[in-house]
C-alpha cells in the first residue's frame, strides 16, 4: 500500500509542517495492516508508537478496576492513534483494536516527540487533540464501578448504597480554596463535590488538597487548580461491599454515589457507624493488591481460615445459604481476575506480549450460576475474537494456548482444583473463536448424545468473568435462542436429569449408601432443583444463570406458581446450608472437601429439612418426568 507524502502533507495536523520535518517525521515509517479484532496497540505494552489511520475504523477500550471491558471511542481514517498514552500519565492505558481491516500509518515514537519539541505550533495542536472531556471520560469509566456488575453483587447487609447515603454539598469549580475551607469547616464534611450545576460530578477536593493550597500560599486558587476528578464512585443500587472496603483504606475521604451521570448523594466512614467492621473487606483489598500466586492462594477460601470464619458467622447469623454461595463466588471472582491480570503480565515478562486479540474468559456450571460452596473445581473456558482471516493466525492461538494454560494452573495452586471432565479454557474445545463456539452449539444442539450431555448444561450457565463482556453476551443471547425452540434438547436433558434419583422413598425414609448412610447432595439432590429450573428457563427463554433469580423470573411469567418457586428457594437453601456446614467440618478436621453428607452424623433437625428439600426436589423431576413421557409418545 502506497500514500504520497503530498497527501499527508495536506492532512491535519500535519499541514503545520515544513517540507524538512514531514522529512524527518516519515523517514521511518511503516505502512501496517490488521485484520479484524487485532490489537494496534495494547494496554500491557511498554512503549507504543503513533499510528495514523488510513482506512478501517477501531475501537479504543479500557478495563474497568472490576475487569470488564469498555469502548471509549471510535478512530476513524485521519485520525493519530496512541497520543494519549504518548502524552498523559502511565497509568492512562488504553487498547486499540481493529472493528474491521485496518491499514495504518506507523509513525516512530521518538520521531514524533521531536518534532513536537520543535514546532511549538505543532505541539499546541497535538495537545488540543487531547480534550478533557476525554480525561474525564476515562476518570468516569476507570473508576466507578459496573452498575450491571454491582447489583448482582451480595451484602452481608443486604443493604444498597442509596440507603446510606448522604446529602452531597457541593462547591462551584470557580470558587476559592479559601472559601472551599470555610465550607468544609461549616458542613464538618470530609470532601465537597465540585460541580458547576449541583448535579454532575467534576471533581472532588478535600482537607488534604485545601492543606496543600495553603501550604503553597494559593488559598485564592480556584477549586478547579486542585480539586481530584480520579475518585471512586459507586451506583446508588450497588450494595455496600466495595464502598466499605475503599473507606477502610481511605478513611479520611468520601465517595461520591451516583444516579446515573448525577451525583445523588455522598458516602463517608461516619455514614455506617452503626455497621461492625469486617474481616471480608480487609481480604478483598488484598486480593485487589496481590501480585504473585502465592499471595492468592493464602486468600483462597479452600486455605484461609479468616474467610472460613467469616463464613461461620454468616450462617450463625441465618443468612440465607445461596445468598452465602453468591458472596463466596464473588470473592472467588475477585480471585479469578488477579489471576488473569497476573497472567497476562507474565506473558508479557515472558515476552510472548500482550494479548493479540480481545477475548472473554468465561465462568461455567456453579460458578457461573453463583452458586458455588468452600468445596469447587474448575469450569471455565475462553471465547476469542474472530481471527480466522489474520495473517498471525498460528500465532494468536499459541499465544492463548499458553495463557490458557498458566490461567488454569494458577487456579489450581490457589485452591480450584482441575475439573476431572476437562471443562477448561486450556482445552481446546473450551477455547473457540466466537464463531466456532456458534457453529458448536449449533452441533450440540443437533447431534448432542448422553455422553456430551452434562458438558453442555455445565456450559449453558456460563458468564464471563474477565475481558471483553460483548463476546459472552453475544454468545448468551445467541444459546438462548437457539435452545428454546430445540424440544430434542429438552427431552435430552430431561433424560440425562432423570437418571439420577431423589434418594427419597414414597413414604419419606432417605436412601443413603453403606454403613455410614451417605448421600451425595450436590448430585442427588442440589442438582435435580438446578437442572429442572434450568430446562424451564430454556423452554421460557429465561436468560438468567443463578437459579434463585430463574425461579423468580418464572413465577413473574406465571410459568411456576409462586408458591412452588419459593419452595424450591427454601430447599436451595436447606442443601446449600448442610453443604456448607460439612465442607466447613471437613476443612477443621483436615479431611479433602467433598459433597458427602452421613445420614447418621446430622441432627434430627437438619434430617427434617433435608427430607422436606428433597420431596420437593422429587416432586421437580417427577414434573419433568410426566413432560418427558409425554413428549416422547407424541
Amino acid at each position: 500500500m502506497n500514500l504520497d507524502l503530498e497527501v499527508l502533507e495536506n492532512q491535519y495536523p500535519f499541514e503545520l509542517l515544513n517540507e524538512k520535518e514531514i522529512q524527518d517525521l516519515f523517514r521511518n515509517s511503516t505502512y501496517e495492516e490488521y485484520a479484524t479484532n487485532e490489537f494496534i496497540i495494547h494496554e500491557d505494552q511498554k512503549e507504543s508508537d503513533i499510528h495514523m489511520l488510513i482506512s478501517g475504523v477501531a475501537d479504543s477500550i479500557m478495563y474497568r478496576s472490576n475487569g470488564k471491558q469498555h469502548s471509549i471511542r471510535y478512530f476513524y481514517p485521519g485520525d493519530l492513534i496512541g497520543l494519549m498514552v504518548l502524552l498523559t500519565s502511565e497509568n492512562m492505558r488504553f487498547s486499540v483494536r481493529c472493528l474491521e481491516p485496518v491499514h495504518t500509518l506507523k509513525i516512530e515514537r521518538s520521531a514524533f516527540i521531536k518534532i513536537m519539541e520543535d514546532n511549538p505550533r505543532f505541539s499546541q495542536v497535538v495537545l488540543d487533540m487531547l480534550s478533557d472531556l476525554t480525561k474525564s471520560l476515562y476518570d468516569e469509566v476507570k473508576y466507578k464501578d459496573s452498575n450491571d456488575e454491582g447489583e448482582n453483587e451480595t451484602s452481608l447487609f443486604k443493604e444498597r448504597t442509596k440507603h446510606y447515603m448522604e446529602k452531597p454539598t457541593f462547591i462551584h469549580s470557580k470558587r476559592t480554596i479559601a472559601e472551599a475551607a470555610e465550607t468544609l469547616k461549616i458542613e464538618e464534611v470530609e470532601g465537597l463535590i465540585v460541580s458547576d450545576n449541583n448535579k454532575n460530578f467534576e471533581g472532588m477536593i478535600s482537607y488534604h488538597e485545601v492543606v496543600e493550597a495553603f501550604m503553597k500560599g494559593d488559598s485564592y486558587a480556584y477549586v478547579s487548580k486542585y480539586m481530584i476528578d480520579e475518585n471512586f464512585s459507586v451506583n446508588e443500587e450497588e450494595f455496600i461491599f466495595d464502598a466499605l472496603s475503599y473507606l477502610k483504606h481511605h478513611p479520611a475521604t468520601i465517595i461520591p454515589v451516583m444516579h446515573k451521570d448525577q451525583v445523588a448523594g455522598i458516602l463517608r466512614q461516619s455514614s455506617f457507624i452503626q455497621i461492625d467492621q469486617s474481616v471480608y473487606f480487609d481480604l478483598t483489598y488484598r486480593i485487589s493488591n496481590a501480585r504473585t500466586v502465592e499471595e492468592l492462594q493464602e486468600l483462597s477460601p479452600a486455605y484461609n481460615e479468616k474467610f472460613q470464619k467469616f463464613i461461620r458467622s454468616l450462617i450463625e447469623d441465618n443468612m440465607l445459604a445461596y445468598h452465602i454461595a453468591e458472596l463466596i463466588t464473588n470473592y472467588n471472582d475477585r480471585i479469578h481476575k488477579q489471576i488473569i491480570q497476573i497472567a497476562e503480565d507474565e506473558m508479557v515478562d515472558l515476552g510472548h506480549g500482550a494479548p493479540p486479540i480481545n477475548y472473554c474468559f468465561l465462568i461455567m456450571g456453579s460458578g457461573g450460576r453463583k452458586e458455588q460452596m468452600i468445596s469447587t473445581d474448575q469450569d471455565n473456558g475462553l471465547i476469542l475474537s474472530n481471527y480466522e482471516t489474520s495473517a498471525h493466525k498460528e500465532e494468536i492461538s499459541m499465544y492463548f494456548k499458553r495463557f490458557s494454560k498458566r490461567i488454569n494452573d494458577m487456579l489450581d495452586e490457589c485452591g480450584f482444583p482441575y475439573c476431572s471432565g476437562g471443562i477448561m479454557a486450556k482445552e481446546k474445545k473450551w477455547r473457540k473463536q466466537e464463531q466456532e463456539w456458534k457453529s458448536s452449539v449449533d452441533e450440540w444442539i443437533k447431534k448432542l448424545d448422553a455422553e456430551e450431555i452434562r458438558d453442555f448444561t455445565i456450559f449453558m450457565d456460563f458468564r464471563p468473568v474477565f475481558g471483553d463482556y460483548s463476546l459472552a453476551y453475544e454468545l448468551k443471547k445467541y444459546v438462548t435462542e437457539k435452545v428454546q425452540h430445540s424440544l430434542g434438547l429438552h427431552q435430552l436433558l430431561m433424560k440425562d436429569t432423570l437418571r439420577f434419583k431423589v434418594p427419597i422413598q414414597p413414604f419419606g425414609r432417605i436412601n443413603g449408601a453403606g454403613k455410614k448412610r451417605m448421600i451425595d447432595l450436590k448430585r442427588s439432590a442440589t442438582m435435580q432443583i438446578v437442572n429442572a429450573v434450568r430446562i424451564y428457563s430454556m423452554k421460557y427463554g429465561v436468560e438468567a444463570n443463578n437459579t434463585v433469580q430463574r425461579l423468580t423470573l418464572l413465577a413473574q411469567g406465571n410459568h411456576f406458581h409462586p408458591r412452588d418457586a419459593e419452595n424450591a428457594k427454601l430447599s436451595l437453601h436447606r442443601l446449600m446450608l448442610l453443604r456448607l456446614h460439612s465442607n466447613l467440618q471437613q476443612l477443621e478436621e483436615g479431611r479433602p472437601l467433598n459433597n458427602f453428607v452421613s445420614l447418621s452424623k446430622i441432627q434430627k433437625q437438619e434430617r427434617r429439612s433435608l427430607k422436606e428439600a428433597l420431596n420437593v426436589a422429587k416432586r421437580l423431576q417427577q414434573v419433568l418426568e410426566l413432560s418427558y413421557n409425554r413428549n416422547r409418545v407424541m
